[in-house]
């Protein structure tokens, strides 16, 4: 999928060369394939650009629902169908290891302030040690 741009400041604009028709399929069980298909400006159907499909589930987490979204390289809709399980599995299991490395990289970092600790019981202080 194209990565959209930014819009420059308070600019919100569609890009009318870009456009596609998004159609949502599901089993209503365990996911969603959306279908967009390339469109020109006047909504004619535009063959120079490929059909993307796209895969949609979520998974349960103490914080509440987690969607997880990705692609699916397919040629019709049976096919994306048939790849779903195995690619949202992916997903899920990328999902699961990034969380897990961003919980780690937060218990692991230690930041002392700047002024250092206050001394305790007549100690000096002025602790100069950060652990980024």
């Amino acid at each position: 999928m194209a990565t959209p741009t930014e819009p420059r400041g308070s600019e919100l604009k569609l890009d009318p060369s870009a456009l596609y028709l998004e159609e949502v399929f599901t089993d209503r069980r365990i996911g969603t394939i959306r279908r967009l298909t390339p469109m020109k400006k006047d909504g004619a159907r535009d063959a120079a650009r490929a059909v993307l499909y796209v895969g949609e589930t979520q998974v349960l987490t103490p914080a509440g629902a987690l969607p997880i979204a990705f692609e699916i390289g397919a040629g019709s809709l049976e096919e994306a169908a048939e790849k779903f399980g195995q690619l949202a599995k992916e997903a899920i299991e990328r999902t699961v290891k990034e969380l897990q490395d961003l919980r780690r990289q937060a218990a692991s970092s230690i930041v002392i302030p700047q002024g250092g600790i206050p001394p305790v019981g007549g100690m000096p202080g002025g602790g100069k040690i950060q652990i980024p």
